[in-house]
């Protein structure tokens, strides 16, 4: 009997992957992907993270992208499993992270013939993925090298190995299925980031046959047996960057705001754009999922947070003449208006440059007079180089940071007395240790923090999720940031225990709608770290209360915010989650303090009136601007 050629060929594939650099795949059970599930228990370069829920292994996968910065691969079989992956999928392309997603399927001569389990996934997620291949059919065996009599690895023949005793084009077939995984890994890896959808079809028998010689008994084929050069595929690393135009602006204007949105670049971005603003004097608007709200750089940089408070109304100062812009588009609604809407007299600067190496559009208002694809931390650098040039406005950067202050000192104040969902983000914001983790859900969570989270000089590691916005998923990524930090920390023995901590701030819908992401805290091959679920329950779909539906009720309550009188502490129970439940905030800091100094997965229930605290958020708003008024 000849060997089955789909383990053959998996083999061969999955090792590719692990050649390219792939060291994590998330693994979703059935029948279909048997062959490349087996090639992956295989291969010991990369590690398995199981799951029973399809839209809960993608969005793990994509925590780990996310928190890695590098591709993770995610499996499952045919059918409806691979549309779980879709939402995932969506997220990874909008917020360009980099995932590899490898769906099996029915051979060719089974589709559109009614088969079971068979739908079509020829490029099932249309324009939402970088690159999508309808992968061939393993359909020819490859040869076998037999073990020597001691059970150690035979040398492979020279100039041959795993190609030879293959015709040309079994040769040219297996180059292709091969090269196109180190191709795919280093597309989803590129200077822009993204999803890459291989539909991987597979014949029966799927499982190796009774004389085929386990991969453990063979040494596994690799790129380098098909002469695949992975080094063709490296990124050209920009060190200098010629802008003597933008270098002549920046010293001609002295108002000028440097503004990171979400996904700013990590490493020396955040040390360099500070440098900007130090020799610029244009202040830094800093969202929250920028990289550059906390951390050292804080200290002796006109780093500004509380925008989203004072720029709802005059912020008293003059216009800026110039805005340079990093990253996405920021999460702030009222910083947006700001900076978008001139027809509506708020700002008219004379340049608008926006600098982002990946080359992606984000500016939904269409204002952009320059946008730059070279390297964020080059440019930053380039432009400090000569440190004698620039004509700084000191009188511009004082008003800024002196209204940054003044209402960040009455943030503060107000904060202080009251217990209501902001207080809670502000809370974990000030509490959590320097180093530590945070993810951050969608709606309500992710907004308090812009507006309440305050920058600190001690480091925060900040996740969210602002691609497609979506409230899925977010367990599941949390999740999944929670075990990087963990494996993370065990690579540096000298990583503090604090930096193993993650506390991930979800509403009561987000977390409902992901519970079965927590199986993933229970599972033998995935270390749960330190992770504390905030789970601020309101009863209720609280961002509704912001929007003009709320003023008709019927049908708001039963329709937007529809109420669930859910328990979450059962949940914990199901888990295995240490569990709190708080009703005031003294108690709430308490069990936070418990809960990141212990290094197994708690929830924390924290239960709120969403009526109460949205008037408390508006009534903080009122006080705000009244004292702006004043000052004014």
């Amino acid at each position: 009997m000849n060997p089955n050629p789909n383990l053959l060929w998996t083999t061969a594939f999955v090792n590719a992957l692990a050649d390219a650099g792939l060291r994590a795949v998330c693994i979703a059970p059935g029948s279909r992907s048997t062959p490349l599930v087996l090639a992956f228990a295989a291969c010991p370069r990369v590690k398995i993270y199981r799951h029973l829920d399809e839209r809960s292994a993608a969005f793990f996968a994509l925590g780990l992208a996310m928190a890695w910065d590098e591709p993770v691969a995610v499996v499952c079989t045919s059918g409806t499993a691979a549309a779980n992956f879709f939402p995932a999928v969506i997220e990874a392309n909008m917020s360009q992270s980099p995932l590899l997603v490898l769906t099996a399927d029915r051979p060719h001569e089974l589709r559109h013939s009614g088969a079971n389990q068979t739908i079509d996934q020829v490029k099932l997620y249309g324009d939402h993925v970088l690159w999508a291949v309808d992968m061939p059919v393993p359909d020819f065996p490859l040869p076998i090298l037999p073990p020597q009599g001691d059970g150690a690895q035979p040398p492979l023949p020279s100039g041959g190995g795993w190609g030879e005793g293959l015709t040309a084009q079994q040769q040219l077939a297996m180059r292709n299925y091969v090269v196109t995984a180190v191709r795919a890994y280093h597309t989803a890896n590129g200077r822009r980031k993204g999803p890459v959808h291989l539909n991987m079809p597979f014949r029966k028998p799927l499982e190796p046959t009774a004389d085929q010689r386990s991969t453990a008994d063979r040494r596994p084929p690799t790129a380098s047996d098909f002469t695949i050069a992975a080094p063709l595929f490296q990124r050209p690393v920009a060190d200098e960057v010629n802008l003597e135009w933008l270098d002549e602006i920046v010293g001609r204007y002295g108002r000028g705001l440097i503004v990171c949105g979400p996904r700013c670049p990590g490493g020396d971005f955040p040390q360099a754009v500070a440098a900007l603003s130090r020799k610029t004097g244009y202040p830094i608007m800093a969202d929250a999922l920028s990289g550059l709200r906390y951390g050292e750089w804080v200290d002796g940089t006109a780093v500004v947070s509380q925008y989203e408070t004072f720029l709802q109304t005059d912020p008293g100062w003059p216009e800026p003449e110039v805005v340079i812009r990093f990253g996405a588009v920021p999460v702030s609604k009222w910083l947006n208006d700001y900076l978008g809407h001139a027809r509506l007299g708020r700002i008219q600067p004379a340049y608008r440059i926006h600098i982002r190496e990946n080359g992606v559009w984000a500016d939904d208002s269409h204002l952009t007079t320059h946008f730059v694809e070279a390297n964020e931390t080059a440019v930053c650098k380039a432009l400090t180089k000569d440190e004698g040039r620039g004509t700084k406005d000191e009188g511009w950067t004082a008003a800024v940071m002196e209204r940054e202050t003044a209402v960040g000192r009455i943030m503060e104040q107000e904060l202080a007395g009251v217990y209501f969902d902001g207080a809670i983000v502000a809370d974990v914001v000030k509490a959590l240790p320097a180093g530590a983790n945070l993810f951050v859900g969608n709606s309500l969570p992710m907004r308090h923090l812009d507006q309440y989270g305050a920058a600190r000089v001690a480091p925060l590691n900040v996740y969210g999720i602002r691609g497609a916005s979506g409230i899925d998923g977010n367990v599941s990524i949390a999740a999944a940031i929670a075990a990087a930090a963990n494996e993370r920390a065990v690579a540096n023995e000298r990583a503090a225990a604090n930096e193993r901590a993650t506390v991930a701030i979800l509403g009561d819908v987000t977390f409902y709608h992901d519970m079965n992401g927590l199986l993933a805290l229970r599972g033998s091959l995935q270390p749960p770290g330190n992770i504390t679920y905030v789970v601020v329950n309101n009863n209720s779909g609280g961002i509704f209360r912001r929007l003009p539906i709320a003023q008709f009720d019927p049908p708001f309550t039963d329709l937007f915010l529809t109420p669930h009188n859910l328990d979450f502490g059962l949940t914990a129970d199901l888990y295995d989650l240490h569990n709190a439940k708080v009703h005031e905030r003294v108690g709430f800091r308490d069990a936070l303090a418990a809960a990141v100094a212990d290094p197994t997965p708690h929830l924390i229930e924290v239960v709120t009136d969403g009526a109460n605290d949205d008037a408390l958020r508006r009534q903080i708003n009122a006080i705000a601007k009244q004292a702006q008024r004043i000052n004014n």
